[in-house]
């Protein structure tokens, strides 16, 4: 575990590479594509803007070792993808990525957030649980080509303080 204290901000289009590299040596078998970066990236910016994509850089050697995306429709959030480095397991760089997408829910003035995780991927769905994430379904054979499971999780975003105490934070910052 890498104890490096790592900068969010808002991913770029010259992050997809990067990005992609982590994203194939995170999810092998069913990683994003380029093109699937490209078009939830042509969605945040602007003022209609729908997605929050961020990364995080260790400020030391300009390494990308986290990224993070959500989209909102509606009062509906859906956190899209999360990803950090092995090295930076266990360092709470998971939990500073997911805050940023749950502050951004909260801009976007989003009631809840859906999320899917793999069944098998247990380290993601206690960090959501963390967070106040309740399960609610399963997707059955949504991760391909594996034929994996996914867990659906929500939070109800106004129902949880430490969600509040995160916006709170941002407003005053």
């Amino acid at each position: 575990m890498t104890t490096t204290t790592a900068v969010l901000r808002e991913m770029r289009w010259w992050d997809i590479d990067p990005v992609l590299e982590l994203e194939h040596e995170l999810f092998p078998d069913d990683a994003w594509s380029a093109g699937m970066f490209w078009s939830e990236l042509a969605h945040s910016r602007g003022p209609q803007a729908t997605r929050r994509y961020v990364v995080a850089e260790d400020p030391a050697t300009g390494r990308i070792v986290g990224y993070a995306g959500l989209c909102a429709a509606g009062d509906l959030a859906d956190v899209q993808t999360i990803g950090v480095t092995r090295d930076h397991w266990g360092g709470g760089l998971g939990s500073e990525l997911l805050t940023d997408l749950l502050k951004h829910a909260t801009a976007f003035e989003c009631a809840e957030v859906l999320l899917e995780v793999r069944v098998d991927n247990t380290r993601a769905q206690k960090l959501y649980e963390r967070f106040g994430f309740e399960p609610i379904g399963f997707r059955r054979g949504y991760y391909q080509p594996g034929n994996i499971d996914a867990l659906v999780m929500r939070l109800h975003v106004h129902e949880h303080d430490h969600v509040q105490e995160l916006v709170q934070e941002t407003e005053t910052d």
